[in-house]
């Protein structure tokens, strides 16, 4: 549905990973909520206006992961997010993470994040604003 990639770049810290020295695998789902914050910020819409002044808040519904290949302590990724698809409440965000190396990518893993707009009161599925939604 939407043409347009939000890039995010990710370093790969000591923290992120386990005895192995690859990437824990819940921290991918970290690598991908703070590319989908960026790319929020990125449309102009910061979290916490979102609460505040619209009174909404995005959570995620359901997600469908798959790990390809792992990520290794301090190698570079680069994690893309983009629209599929979307309703008056809710949208389907697709993410990747790459491995970038010398101009090159290689895809790690991919996902599907349903996201559902709620009200920051209540917690209940609210409509997307317009123009929020025009810019999805």
């Amino acid at each position: 549905m939407s043409e347009s990639v939000f890039e995010f770049p990710v370093r790969v810290y000591y923290e992120d990973t386990d005895a192995g020295q690859v990437v824990y695998h819940s921290n991918y789902l970290n690598f991908m909520e703070r590319a989908r914050t960026e790319w929020l910020r990125d449309l102009g819409y910061e979290q916490d206006h979102l609460r505040d002044e619209l009174g909404i808040l995005f959570v995620v519904r359901a997600i469908n992961i798959q790990y390809l290949k792992p990520a290794k302590f301090n190698q570079q990724l680069c994690v893309t997010s983009m629209v599929t698809e979307k309703g008056k409440s809710q949208f389907i965000c697709h993410q990747d993470v790459f491995l970038v190396e010398q101009e090159q990518r290689d895809l790690l893993t991919t996902a599907d994040v349903s996201i559902v707009c709620v009200s920051a009161d209540r917690f209940k599925p609210t409509r997307i604003p317009m123009s929020i939604i025009d810019k999805l």
